[in-house]
């Protein structure tokens, strides 16, 4: 398992690059604003809830299992708004 603190900030650059990459999708295409403040407001929470998943293990887990178990929830929640992103058109 990697260190705590290099697992926070990978989950950071992970959802500023999609960040970053649904601003550009709202300024070079005519999407609906709403749409894109929901997106972007979706993407801070996932952050946010992530790390917060990182620093609080559930108590009675092993460690292992929850950390690939917070692999996997990331991984699906990721592709969900990378599909979001890809239907902004």
């Amino acid at each position: 398992m990697a260190n705590k603190r290099i697992l926070k900030k990978q989950i950071k650059l992970v959802c500023e690059s999609l960040l970053t990459e649904s601003i550009a999708q709202s300024l070079y295409d005519s999407v609906d604003m709403a749409n894109v403040e929901a997106l972007l407001y979706s993407i801070l929470k996932t952050q946010s809830e992530y790390l917060c998943r990182v620093s609080h293990v559930e108590p009675g887990m092993k460690a292992k299992q929850y950390f690939n178990c917070l692999f996997k929830d990331f991984d699906n929640d990721i592709s969900s708004i990378v599909d979001q992103i890809n239907n902004l058109h």
